[in-house]
């Protein structure tokens, strides 16, 4: 064989190894897409902080392989092949603001760089790019011309508007900004001063914590008003998780807690608004869910906590226990060891969660109706598996102890059977916790607990907005400012997510 026929030979098998490792790649990219969609549709398994761990580490890893796949699309030599149908044009947001760049011929646009010929309009091609542009830090001088009557010397003046900080530098815009930063963005103090120094803007970080707490300040009606109407709500959803708490003058860390408190009943038909707010306590005392909850009455669900016990003591608070709480202690069960019963087990509940699905923005009685019909029978069946295999299995073994859990709260864990409004687990908490998760491995730990209150009200303000479609940033400045300037308690309603509307004006004329 001759060396140019080797030589080709050797090309196509580099070639074809190649194309053999681009398909992987792609198809690679396609698995991880597949499976992040699966983790974002989870609706029971993995605790909300794992779950969103792993989110997490396959966004990354997707972006990684994602950029690889462009920089290799973009050095190939030929043209990528065209589909066999094109992809569809994805119009931009219509409300983002438009600037428009023309590009005439080299020539000009009147004459012929042929003939000389004049040229006539015959219509025109137009492409849309998404571009950005660097945060822009901008002063507002805001001026009050005086005068004075001619006839009696009187000066007249316009009242300046309220500041929100008073002989402060920053506008209601500006707290907004960093308060949404750091518990919405997850931006330390520290690193948005760096950002801000990075454009000549030298603030202290002492003088943002000092904008965060008077943003805070300003917010406490829209909190308390939150909580208000949470309480009267017929169900509340609950939790809580860790929040170190740094320990004045000793430099070391105790271990807080941030709770949260969630109605939202919109997979129940409800149109009724969503809320959340969240309180920050020193300790996990049952004290503390106990005082919160005492003016509550209803459906309470959450975890197996001892510190709720109190609270079911009379008839005024029913416990409604969440079914992904005793699926995780099976599942770690199945982990660590997979048995015909484990896995018996875990289908019989995914098969209740499928009932689930059907009934999702039913109304109550509709709900209540389907789970009688469907899932009742299923939920008998399953606690017949469970008595038989606490009658074979060792007390002592993982297994038994986590069944027994299930079966001391049977009672509590069957209740959405029998109520249509209930849920059958408590992820509704365990979203709200999300945010608060990823943020504390940013902000590292509360400074006082004078800071994880401050955390606690301005997570329930930013939240309830998100659970109600409004972005936060947008809302805070805005209600903030009519709160400083002396908007009255009657109306506090208005200026609640659920009511809200944005209505702000340009404070300075823009250039033209």
């Amino acid at each position: 064989m001759s060396d140019a026929a080797t030589s080709n030979l050797d090309k196509d098998a580099r070639i074809a190894e190649l194309e053999a490792a681009l398909a992987a790649r792609d198809t690679l990219i396609d698995t991880l897409r597949f499976q992040l969609a699966q983790l974002r549709r989870m609706t029971f398994g993995q605790s909300s902080e794992k779950l969103s761990a792993q989110i997490e580490q396959l966004e990354l890893a997707l972006e990684e392989l994602e950029g690889e796949a462009a920089v290799a699309d973009a050095r190939k030599d030929a043209p990528a092949a065209k589909p066999e149908r094109p992809a569809p044009v994805r119009s931009l947001p219509p409300h983002l603001p438009r600037a428009e760049q023309r590009i005439e011929p080299e020539a000009g646009h009147c004459n012929c760089p042929d003939c000389g010929g004049v040229l006539r309009p015959l219509g025109e091609d137009s492409d849309e790019m998404l571009d950005v542009l660097p945060v822009q830090w901008r002063v507002i001088r805001t001026i009050r011309p005086k005068y004075s009557c001619r006839s009696c010397e009187k000066i007249v003046q316009a009242p300046a508007p309220a500041k929100a900080i008073a002989r402060g530098k920053a506008s209601f815009a500006t707290l907004a900004h960093v308060v949404v930063s750091k518990f919405d963005h997850h931006l330390p103090l520290y690193r948005q001063a760096e950002m801000m120094a990075a454009q000549r803007l030298d603030i202290d970080r002492s003088t943002l914590a000092g904008w965060a707490g008077q943003a805070a300040h300003l917010l406490d009606p829209i909190v308390s008003r939150i909580r208000e109407e949470g309480l009267k709500a017929a169900k509340i959803h609950s939790d809580d998780t860790p929040v170190p708490m740094l320990v004045p003058g000793k430099g070391k860390t105790a271990q807080g807690r941030l709770w949260t408190y969630v109605v939202d009943n919109r997979a129940s038909g409800s149109t009724a608004p969503a809320l959340v707010w969240y309180k920050f306590t020193p300790d996990r005392s049952g004290i503390h869910p106990q005082t919160e909850l005492k003016a509550f009455a209803g459906l309470l669900q959450a975890d197996g906590y001892a510190g709720y016990e109190k609270l079911y003591a009379g008839n005024r608070i029913k416990e409604v226990a969440c079914w992904a709480h005793f699926r995780r202690k099976i599942f770690e069960n199945h982990q660590t060891s997979p048995t015909p019963l484990t896995t018996d087990l875990l289908e019989r509940i995914a098969a209740l969660y499928r009932l689930e699905d059907e009934v999702r923005g039913q109304p109550p009685d509709m709900r209540r109706q389907r789970r009688q019909e469907k899932a009742r029978p299923l939920v008998d069946d399953l606690r017949a598996a469970i008595d038989d295999a606490l009658r074979r299995l060792s007390p002592k073994s993982a297994m038994a102890k986590a069944l027994a859990y299930g079966r001391k709260r049977w009672i509590a864990l069957t209740r959405y059977l029998d109520d249509g409004l209930a849920e059958i687990d408590n992820n509704v908490a365990e979203r709200a916790m999300r945010s608060v998760a990823i943020g504390r491995k940013n902000w590292l730990f509360a400074g006082s607990k004078a800071g994880g209150e401050r955390a606690a009200a301005i997570y329930s303000v930013i939240e309830t907005a998100k659970l109600n479609g409004i972005e936060p940033q947008a809302y805070i400045a805005d209600v903030i400012a009519k709160i400083a300037g002396g908007w009255p308690a009657a109306r506090w309603d208005e200026l609640m997510p659920w009511h809200w509307t944005s209505s702000q004006q340009p404070l300075i004329a823009e250039a033209a």
